[in-house]
């Protein structure tokens, strides 16, 4: 069976959006120079000894720097050094050591551009690699070294799709587990859930009782051999509706009635997050590793806003 072919409508305008995301001037906030330094709240108290002297903004732009422009620490301090020489930004930039140190304890804004109240959210999860060594020589000379991996658990607006939700933990972990805290942290940002689609791996019972407290449709395909729910419990009876109508149709039939195939726009945003980022995790400590993926993700999600192909279907 042949893939599908589209067609985008406006090139000039698409490239022209491409061009952008190489634009210094989105990555560079208006009021930066006057946020650079940390500012101490009311509610802190400066003790004795180290203190900071850069603001979470400022860790969180040299950082993002890095990440856009696939930049080594050292490279990438001397790249913010000369950007802000030519901006002719007085400004200090943070050590080496500052932004390990200070990306294990990041808290910033959300990462997602839009600001819809109500979202319809697909899920799913991909493995990222944190070292080891490269498919070519494991499949030439065998593996001499343990690889090691962590899972990337993914949440995206199925309309605007932009990521807005993810949860990095290790590969042990499964993705039902993760559906909770992935629905936690959409609601966190002010949005509440309409439906939820997931593949077969979300087809669980704590992940359909979650679900229906929060009152989300879920679009989840029931397992092939699977049966009605014989205590009838009230999280089930989506499960139980969707088995008795894969009785009277077509597997492939039901996908389409109920909008299941809008799922497989999370598996291209993880494809979109390998393509632009790769495979693979720069930070070995797990609180980094967590700031990394999302500020990734936060990157993703500017370039989904800027460059977005209006396409349609010609074959």
């Amino acid at each position: 069976m042949s893939k599908d072919k589209y067609k985008i409508r406006d090139w000039k305008r698409y490239n022209k959006s491409l061009e952008d995301r190489g634009d210094i001037n989105i990555w560079i906030p208006e009021d930066m120079v006057n946020r650079w330094q940390y500012s101490y709240s009311k509610k802190e108290i400066k003790k004795r000894g180290g203190s900071y002297i850069y603001s979470d903004l400022a860790i969180i732009f040299c950082v993002t720097m890095r990440y856009v422009y696939k930049l080594p620490y050292r490279a990438n301090r001397g790249y913010i050094k000369s950007l802000f020489r030519l901006l002719k930004i007085e400004l200090a930039i943070p050590s080496i050591s500052q932004l390990c140190k200070r990306s294990k304890q990041l808290s910033f804004e959300s990462m997602v551009c839009g600001k819809k109240k109500i979202t319809d959210i697909a899920i799913d999860s991909t493995g990222l690699k944190v070292y080891g060594e490269g498919e070519w020589k494991v499949r030439k000379h065998g593996a001499g070294k343990h690889r090691t991996w962590m899972k990337l658990h993914v949440a995206i607006d199925i309309e605007t799709q932009e990521i807005v939700a993810m949860e990095l933990t290790g590969n042990s972990i499964d993705d039902a587990t993760c559906a909770e805290p992935i629905i936690a942290s959409v609601e966190s940002t002010g949005r509440s859930i309409r439906s939820l689609r997931g593949d077969g791996g979300y087809d669980k019972e704590k992940v359909r009782k979650v679900a229906y407290e929060k009152n989300i449709e879920q679009i989840i395909p029931p397992q092939s051999n699977a049966v009605v729910d014989k205590d009838e419990h009230a999280w089930m009876q989506q499960r139980d509706k969707a088995i008795g109508r894969l009785k009277e149709i077509e597997r492939k039939d039901w996908k389409v009635e109920v909008g299941y195939h809008k799922r497989s726009l999370v598996e291209t945003a993880m494809f979109r997050y390998k393509t632009i980022h790769g495979g693979h995790l720069k930070s070995r400590n797990i609180d980094n590793q967590k700031t990394e993926v999302k500020i990734k993700c936060k990157i993703l999600n500017m370039f989904i806003n800027l460059a977005k192909p209006d396409s349609y279907k010609v074959a």
